[in-house]
């Protein structure tokens, strides 16, 4: 099952790579308030979530957050590290089928063939990598966005190619409205 679904993700992985960028472009203005002010593509805000719209080539939403806390570790030590940004989506790209994408953009290259781990609660999840995106299996995503919807926070740790282990934590509070609002705008 998972290795069909993991085939069924590498076909994917072309127009996720493509929402990814997209949401880290729109979203790479959010943490400014300024700036998020002026953003054309930011038009709502849910407590720790933020809704963006485009139209390319059909109506495209996603919703982001960043990471409320991050640590990294070597050989279970603490580390500094130097991350690029840090984004968790979830895309509502109707052309496509798409109704609730989970990605996340890690900000340093995953190690080769490795999982991100992404816990709600006391429920686990794995996600599959490419470049500094990792990915939902296409038949998680409805388990884990109800999860998400259920939760307070999500938890995701991930291995950089340099073998540093890192967990970022993201808040979910405002997620379910936040998801509602772009599933409602672009169906």
């Amino acid at each position: 099952m998972k290795a069909e679904a993991k085939r069924e993700g590498a076909k994917r992985i072309g127009a996720r790579l493509a929402a990814a960028a997209l949401a880290l472009a729109a979203a790479a203005a959010a943490p400014a308030q300024a700036t998020a002010q002026q953003s054309t593509n930011r038009v709502e805000a849910f407590r720790d979530w933020s809704v963006f719209t485009a139209d390319a080539g059909g109506p495209v939403c996603w919703i982001v957050t960043q990471p409320q806390s991050s640590v990294a570790t070597r050989s279970g030590k603490p580390v500094q590290v130097q991350r690029g940004d840090i984004y968790l989506t979830v895309a509502v790209r109707p052309r496509q089928g798409v109704n609730s994408e989970i990605a996340m953009v890690a900000g340093y290259p995953f190690r080769d063939g490795s999982t991100v781990k992404a816990e709600v609660g006391s429920r686990s999840f794995e996600l599959f990598t490419e470049g500094e995106n990792a990915w939902t299996y296409p038949n998680d995503d409805g388990e884990i966005i109800n999860a998400m919807k259920a939760g307070a926070a999500i938890v995701m740790t991930g291995v950089s190619s340099r073998g540093t282990t890192t967990i970022d934590r993201f808040s979910l509070l405002g997620f379910t409205d936040a998801l509602t609002s772009a599933q409602t705008r672009c169906k």
